[in-house]
């Protein structure tokens, strides 16, 4: 029994020298703590000591780039201003240049506006000039005088005399004096510039009023002013249809739009090839007053006068290639040539030339749809043949307020128009107003309260032969007919 307690004894003293060596380690495991927390907290408060004499390194990087923008901040600033300066300058270029050309078109008024629309214009020294120039050349100009305003006119010209002008039919005899070469419309356009005339619109002779009835009132425009010693004149073109007649007879044969939209001629070559190019008045025209700008008032053109019955522009238009009626010879052939013909392409395609020529300063006249005499015309074919021009010439052209007379016919003599005259009434109803005969005197116009009427000038083949071999000048005013005349011109023959 003793031996049995003696184990027990044993195994209670084991027992409990295992729990007194737990707890020694435990104790000596929280005295390790208790000295890294010591030793942590003292850390951290020696690093709080430190933050408060010195900003962290993250504070310090956000300075060094809030400083950096600062430093870009100025050079954007600058680069800002050099780039407001840049477009500033570009603007007052660029008014300065259109001012110039406005000037030189005698559109002083414009110039000046433009350039008072730039930015700072009353501080900068060189606009206040211009300003004060363009101001003192405007009010330098005298008004016209519009009983010394003349009319001058063409037909097609001829590109090829010696096509032109070759045989002794109707046509060649027709062309020789009808038409004008291009030579000698290029020497008459320079020559009539160095004589110091102005092409100037019909309707920039009067100022136009109208009612709210629609009727329509006129008087002389005396705001129309000029340098002195400046002499306008207003232009026309006849029968620019370019008519199967005169295929093959070395003048154009339509007007078509250039790569920049600008109307320009195709032309077929005596070898058959085509090309494009300037080979009548309006391409012409357009390039010469493009180089001299004060060749025209606000930029100016003549007025071109169509007919109708074979088209117009050279796009056969007319609702006889679409129906297939009453065709001419002429027109049925040129149908067979072209079968894919299609009628209302056709007809767009003239309306988009025709925009392109108004919009380059050309206006539209009637030059009645037939090409009709009339004041031998009886009411009824004046009537039937202004309607077929009003449906199938005005909406291509987008209409037109005046009429220019085919074989140098009126509706009267030279006395007023007056509510007497059937053909008058009947015409100024549909809207025409201002009429164009062809008189050979230097000066022909009539501003009354309710139409205008002027007298056009022939400068063609006729016209020129017999200034310079016949017994009467009749365009010394213009230029000197010996300097024009082509030399290609062997006669004019009798037509």
């Amino acid at each position: 029994m003793s031996e049995k307690m003696d184990k027990k004894a044993l195994k209670k003293k084991k027992k409990k020298k295992s729990v007194v060596m737990k707890s020694v380690v435990l104790i000596l495991l929280l005295v390790v703590l208790a000295v890294c927390i010591f030793f942590l907290v003292k850390t951290l408060k020696k690093d709080q000591a430190q933050g408060s004499t010195q900003k962290p390194d993250t504070e310090q990087s956000q300075d060094g780039a809030d400083a950096a923008d600062d430093t870009e901040t100025g050079e954007d600033a600058s680069s800002d201003a050099q780039d407001t300066a840049a477009p500033a300058a570009d603007a007052k270029t660029t008014a300065m240049e259109q001012a110039e050309y406005l000037a030189a078109t005698y559109d002083y008024d414009g110039a000046i506006e433009t350039l008072n629309g730039v930015e700072g214009a009353a501080d900068d020294p060189e606009i206040t000039a211009k300003i004060a120039e363009y101001q003192a050349t405007k009010d330098s100009c005298v008004p016209v005088n519009m009983d010394e305003v003349t009319h001058i006119f063409y037909h097609s010209l001829i590109v090829d005399p010696d096509r032109g002008f070759a045989g002794d039919d109707s046509i060649a005899a027709g062309f020789k004096q009808w038409m004008t070469t291009v030579d000698e419309f290029n020497k008459i356009t320079q020559a009539m510039y160095d004589n110091g005339y102005v092409l100037v619109r019909l309707r920039d002779l009067v100022v136009e009023t109208t009612d709210e009835d629609g009727t329509v009132h006129f008087t002389p425009n005396t705001e129309l002013k000029l340098p002195a010693g400046k002499k306008a004149f207003v232009l026309s073109l006849d029968d620019l249809s370019y008519y199967h007649s005169y295929d093959g007879r070395g003048i154009a044969s339509k007007i078509v739009l250039d790569e920049n939209g600008k109307p320009t001629c195709e032309y077929v070559q005596a070898d058959g090839t085509m090309v494009t190019g300037a080979y009548d008045c309006v391409p012409l025209l357009d390039q010469f007053i493009e180089e001299h700008p004060d060749a025209s008032y606000h930029g100016a053109k003549g007025m071109i006068a169509l007919t109708g019955y074979d088209g117009i522009l050279g796009y056969r238009t007319d609702i006889a290639y679409k129906t297939h009626e009453n065709l001419t010879d002429d027109q049925q052939a040129w149908l067979d040539a072209h079968p894919d013909f299609n009628w209302d392409d056709e007809r767009a395609e003239a309306t988009k030339v025709a925009d392109a020529i108004k919009a380059d300063g050309w206006e539209f006249a009637s030059h009645t749809w037939g090409h009709i005499r009339i004041g031998d015309a009886s009411m009824e074919r004046i009537q039937t043949d202004t309607q077929k021009w009003l449906e199938y010439v005005a909406p291509l052209v987008g209409g037109t307020d005046t009429i220019i007379f085919a074989h140098g016919q009126d509706l009267a003599d030279w006395h007023d128009y007056t509510t007497d005259n059937e053909k008058f009434n009947y015409l100024s109803s549909q809207g025409f107003h201002f009429y164009c005969n062809v008189d050979s005197s230097q000066y022909f116009l009539q501003i009354r309260d309710n139409y205008v009427r002027q007298g056009r000038r022939n400068l063609d083949g006729y016209r020129l032969w017999n200034d310079v071999h016949g017994d009467v000048n009749r365009t010394s005013d213009l230029f000197d007919a010996s300097q024009i005349l082509d030399p290609r011109r062997t006669d004019v023959p009798a037509l």
